[in-house]
Parts: structure tokens; C-alpha cells; sequence
């Protein structure tokens, strides 16, 4: 009966967002309608959607679960991610329309070389296939225990569906299709996150200020970390590694940017990102509420808790508190994961076709045109066949908590990223195109090599300030390679300046 209700839930969801599909696609289907949605989108829409790319399903029931082991001090980094939005807003939006750019890693072919250009690319590319496919992995593995395992269903065969159902909405329009759709998402997951609050608060028979009693009082309501240099939760590492990532995996990431180049002008744009960048505080807090909450609601009751805390709100909805709230957290769960998966599928599509096979957002005859359709169709299945293959393969190796595993990858991935921006915008100095890649790659590698000496021989457990540091060793490769000039005989020499 359960696994029924929560099959009829989602496929009423999934005929709606095929709705928004056939409404947004009927006036074209082009590439620039797919990459660029015509640069007419409005930017207090953009805003409510990009709340929904960011927040994932891996937020909506990783972030209450990190309460039992961490408390409150995520708010920390969200507190960071503010600051972050704010260089976005007033420092890299302003260089992407100057440069009137499809995909934002144009910047790099303009600045340093096609090599570069390429390497930047290729790191997005990586880099967020993998973290978009973890965070739908966790939303594929709650559907399957909830639903489809009771039927006998493979878990291959519902990773399948749901990629499936992602790319039948997605496929024609694209990016145009995917605002107004994520727009619909974020509406329904921070729905469905007040309507849990408000369901738990009512079983533990507490009113507002019951609730804010609750929370203040609990030995998990702790938020700052001064005293504990070397956690990882230490406020400085937390807050800084906040807004480093905020730049590097929004600022940076063309799955993020990507809604914001379709606003018409810099200044809607930048009230778009300062506006969706002051929701977070709210809206996390209220996740990391929830998880004093469930504890709360547990230990009142009884209820064991399960080992790994990503399962802590799927059981205790599964379980505890009826096909109500279990829909509704259904509803928010799928909601929060398809805003994210579907943006980071598009995104992938428009980088490969733009940055790796040179397309043009708007072709220059009829027939081009009519190719580079066909092109990105292909693209965009490829695209979805590779996420398949990610999510299972992720279902074979395991993660206790999928969000720490995203942005400990985000650190490795994105800070050659970091880097190559920094230094671009930062001096006039031009390195040679071709050692980039390699700088690109060595930096992470140097990154590992001190991460583990740093735990074996100091005990120091090194956290997201490895973005940081990645950032620093990329710049750093990049001002010695600027030094390395091509000789007469075509030898390479160092340039000492002279």
C-alpha cells in the first residue's frame, strides 16, 4: 500500500513537469533556446530556481542527518556561502556578459589559450558529472527501499527511469524548459521541508516557541567552533571554505551560471544571485532545525536511530509519521534531486557541444543549424547513458555521507578552477598555453600528497581548505610556466625577466 501511495505521488509529479515541458518548448527548440533560452528569462524567476539547483536532494536529507555527529556548525560554511555570492554578483557576472559568453570557460580561451580553454572545461565536465550523479544516486536508493524493492524492481531499472524521465523534459528546450521547472521544484521542496517541521513539532507537542525551546536547548544546537583548531568544524576553516566554494562551485560552475546568462542584462543578473544567495541562511537553518528535531522526536519515543545518518529522516518519515508526511517528504526529496539532476544534465550538454566540439549557440545557415540540433541531441543522450553508468557504479563502491564525499571531490576538482580564474583576473602576466594542463593536473596531485602526510605525521585532518590550497598551488604553477619561453632552436628555457 505504501510503495503504491508513493508510485501515484510521483507519477502525478512527473505529469507535471512533462506539462511544463510541452509549455515552454512549443515556440522552439534551438540551440539558443537550449543553452541560452533566448536571453529572456526574468530574474526573480532565475532566483527561486537556482535556490532549487543548489539545494539538492542530497541537502534535503544529508544536512538534517550531519546534525546527530556535527550539530548545528554547518551554518558556518552557509554563513560563507553569502560572501561568496557577493564576489559572483559584483566580481565574475560582470566579466561573463562583458564577454557576451555561451558557456563561462570562454573566458579562459580569451585569457590564456584553446589548452587551457579545454583544461578548464574538461575539470567542469568531470567534476560535475560525478557530483550530479551522487546526489541522484541518494534519491534513486531511497526510491528503490521505499518503493520499488517491494515490487522486485532492479535498482539498474530505476536509475534508468529516472534519468529517462529527466531527459524526456529536458531534451527539446533545455535550459528555457529547466527554469521554469526548477522554479516549480524549489517551491514544492521548501513546501514539503516547512509542511516535515511543522508534522514533527505537532507529534512532539510543541507550538513556535516550543519548537525555538527545543532547539536552543539541545546539546546539538551548537553552532560556532573556535576552540578546536585542528576539526574540521573550526569556524575560520567552515566560513572560508564557504565562500571559496560558493565561488568555485556556483561562480565558476557552468551548471550554476548557466540560468544566469539567460537574464537580458548584469544588472538583473547580480539582483538574481544576491537574492537567492540570502535565502540559504533561512532555508539551511531550517534543515539543520529538523534534524534537532528528529532527534528530538526519537529519543522521546524511543527510536533507534540507524548508523548511517543520511537515513535518519527517510526512516523516521518511512516509518513514524504516516503516508502524509511520507508523501510530502516524497514530494520534496524528488523535487530538491530533479532541480539539480536536470540543470546538471543540461549543463553538461551545453559545455560539450560549446566548449569541446566548438558549437555555436546560433548557427549561421539553416542546415548548420539543423546539425548542430541533431549533434546535441546525441550529446545530451550521451550525457545521460554516462549518469547511468556513474550512479551504479557509486551504488557498488558506497558512502556513508554523500555530501562531505561532494565537497571533498569539489576541493580537488574545482580548485585548478579557482585558480585559473584568480590568476587571470589578478595579473597581466600570460602563462605558456601549453603547460597549463599539466599545472592543472599536478596541483591536485601535490594536494593529496599533503593531506595524507599532514594526517600520518602531524595528526591535522585536513577539511575544505584544500580548495584553497589547490587554488594557491595552481596560481603558482601558472606564474612559473609564464616564465617558460620557446628559444630560437626550439628549446624551452626559463625567462628569469632580464
Amino acid at each position: 500500500m505504501q510503495s503504491t501511495f508513493i508510485l501515484i505521488v510521483i507519477v502525478v509529479y512527473f505529469g507535471l513537469l512533462m506539462l511544463i515541458s510541452w509549455l515552454t518548448s512549443r515556440k522552439g527548440s534551438g540551440n539558443d533556446t537550449f543553452f541560452r533560452a533566448n536571453k529572456s528569462s526574468k530574474w526573480y524567476v532565475v532566483a527561486i530556481a537556482m535556490v532549487g539547483t543548489s539545494i539538492s536532494g542530497v541537502t534535503f536529507v544529508s544536512v538534517p542527518g550531519m546534525v546527530r555527529n556535527l550539530d548545528m556548525s554547518y551554518m558556518q560554511m552557509v554563513f560563507g556561502f553569502f560572501f561568496g555570492y557577493l564576489v559572483i554578483a559584483y566580481v565574475l557576472l560582470p566579466l561573463y556578459y562583458r564577454l557576451n559568453l555561451t558557456t563561462i570557460y570562454g573566458y579562459l580561451d580569451q585569457r590564456y589559450g584553446s589548452k587551457s580553454y579545454k583544461t578548464g572545461a574538461w575539470f567542469f565536465l568531470i567534476s560535475k558529472i560525478v557530483g550530479a550523479a551522487a546526489r541522484l544516486y541518494l534519491v534513486a536508493f531511497i526510491l528503490q527501499t521505499l518503493v520499488f524493492d517491494a515490487w522486485g524492481i532492479p535498482f539498474v531499472v530505476t536509475v534508468i527511469g529516472i534519468i529517462l524521465v529527466i531527459w524526456l523534459y529536458s531534451h527539446k528546450s533545455g535550459i528555457k524548459t529547466i527554469i521554469w521547472t526548477d522554479w516549480l521544484q524549489t517551491i514544492l521542496f521548501i513546501t514539503a521541508l516547512i509542511l516535515i517541521v511543522w508534522q514533527i513539532a505537532v507529534r512532539l507537542n510543541l507550538d513556535l516557541s516550543g519548537v525555538v525551546t527545543t532547539i536552543s536547548n539541545s546539546p546539538h544546537s551548537r553552532i560556532f567552533v573556535f576552540d578546536d583548531w585542528a576539526s574540521t568544524q573550526n569556524f575560520f576553516k567552515q566560513f572560508f571554505s564557504g565562500m571559496f566554494i560558493t565561488i568555485v562551485m556556483t561562480g565558476l560552475d557552468q551548471d550554476q551560471m548557466q540560468k544566469n546568462l539567460t537574464i537580458r542584462t548584469l544588472k538583473d543578473a547580480q539582483k538574481n544571485v544576491v537574492s537567492y544567495g540570502l535565502a540559504f541562511a533561512p532555508i539551511n537553518f531550517l534543515f539543520l532545525s529538523l534534524g534537532v528535531l528528529l532527534i528530538a522526536f526519537a529519543e522521546q519515543n524511543g527510536i533507534v536511530l540507524p548508523e548511517i545518518s543520511d537515513n535518519i529522516l527517510p526512516v523516521i518519515a518511512s516509518e513514524y509519521l504516516g503516508q502524509t508526511v511520507l508523501g510530502i517528504f516524497i514530494v520534496g526529496i524528488v523535487a530538491a534531486a530533479f532541480s539539480s539532476a536536470d540543470s546538471a544534465l543540461t549543463a553538461l550538454t551545453t559545455s560539450f557541444c560549446v566548449d569541446i566540439l566548438n558549437m555555436k549557440a546560433v548557427s549561421q545557415t539553416k542546415a548548420q543549424e539543423q546539425k548542430d540540433i541533431r549533434t546535441r541531441r546525441m550529446v545530451h543522450m550521451g550525457v545521460s547513458a554516462a549518469f547511468v553508468l556513474i550512479i551504479l557504479l557509486i551504488e557498488a563502491i558506497g558512502s556513508d555521507s554523500i555530501i562531505t564525499a561532494i565537497y571533498k571531490l569539489a576541493s580537488y576538482t574545482y580548485g585548478p578552477l579557482l585558480g585559473l580564474y584568480v590568476f587571470g583576473l589578478y595579473s597581466k602576466v600570460k602563462p605558456t598555453d601549453k603547460w597549463v594542463p599539466y599545472v592543472a593536473i599536478a596541483a591536485p596531485v601535490l594536494c593529496f600528497i599533503i593531506e595524507i602526510v599532514m594526517q600520518q605525521l602531524f595528526g591535522y585532518r585536513v577539511g575544505y581548505e584544500l580548495l584553497l590550497m589547490n587554488g594557491l598551488f595552481t596560481g603558482l604553477g601558472l606564474w612559473m610556466v609564464s616564465h617558460v619561453k620557446k628559444g630560437g632552436k626550439g628549446e624551452w628555457t626559463i625567462d628569469n625577466g632580464k
